[in-house]
């Protein structure tokens, strides 16, 4: 019964996961985001190539989404026989799922973000105090560095030291950051290839 339920939360939650808000802004526009700057359906490519409004929905879409996702595995795990006991889990499944839709979307061809915002508001979820960190770590390289990538790439890795540093006995937990991680710095591979040759584009470059 466990490992059902949490295996519908994470279905639910990949359903979720798959409204991509920068691709229904696009095609509210009457364009598809994909086909512009990167290619990539996130905030940063929606910011550059529809603007400051059209970023700050993405972001906040991107959180919401996360934050539901979260919620209804926590929802279910009071309601049901999976007790509150496994509340954790609930939200691993829940945040691993809205990742996973958000990166590859079941509604637009499997082709979506890169799911930092999604991991770190999962992140906050699981650990409120890992998440927290992350995000200023991250924001505060993004400020300093004008590369949002750097700052990304950042957070993917922290997704996994910092539980490694401070929540090394939760193994289960430990796995799930892992996952995260991972995902992260594989959507990131072509970022890392030009920070790394130094073409990489600056936030507010044109």
């Amino acid at each position: 019964m466990t490992a059902t339920l949490l295996i519908l939360i994470a279905i639910v939650s990949y359903l979720i996961g798959s409204i991509n808000t920068a691709i229904l802004i696009g095609r509210i526009k009457g364009d598809d985001i994909r086909s512009h700057g990167s290619g990539n359906a996130g905030a940063t490519n929606a910011l550059r190539t529809y603007g400051k409004t059209a970023g700050i929905m993405v972001v906040l879409g991107d959180c919401l989404k996360a934050a539901v996702s979260c919620l209804l595995g926590i929802l279910v795990a009071h309601i049901t026989p999976l007790g509150a006991e496994n509340v954790k889990l609930a939200i691993y499944a829940a945040g691993l799922g809205a990742v996973l839709g958000h990166n590859f979307p079941l509604y637009f061809g499997f082709k979506g973000g890169k799911g930092i915002l999604v991991s770190i508001t999962a992140l906050t979820f699981a650990n409120w105090k890992i998440g927290l960190a992350v995000l200023i770590i991250s924001l505060a390289i993004i400020i300093i560095t004008k590369y949002v990538s750097l700052g990304s790439v950042t957070g993917a890795v922290l997704f996994i030291v910092l539980p490694l540093i401070f929540e090394w006995r939760n193994l289960t937990y430990i796995i799930f950051c892992l996952i995260l991680s991972l995902l992260a710095i594989y959507k990131h591979r072509e970022n890392i290839s030009r920070l790394i040759h130094g073409n990489e584009r600056k936030l507010g470059a044109k």
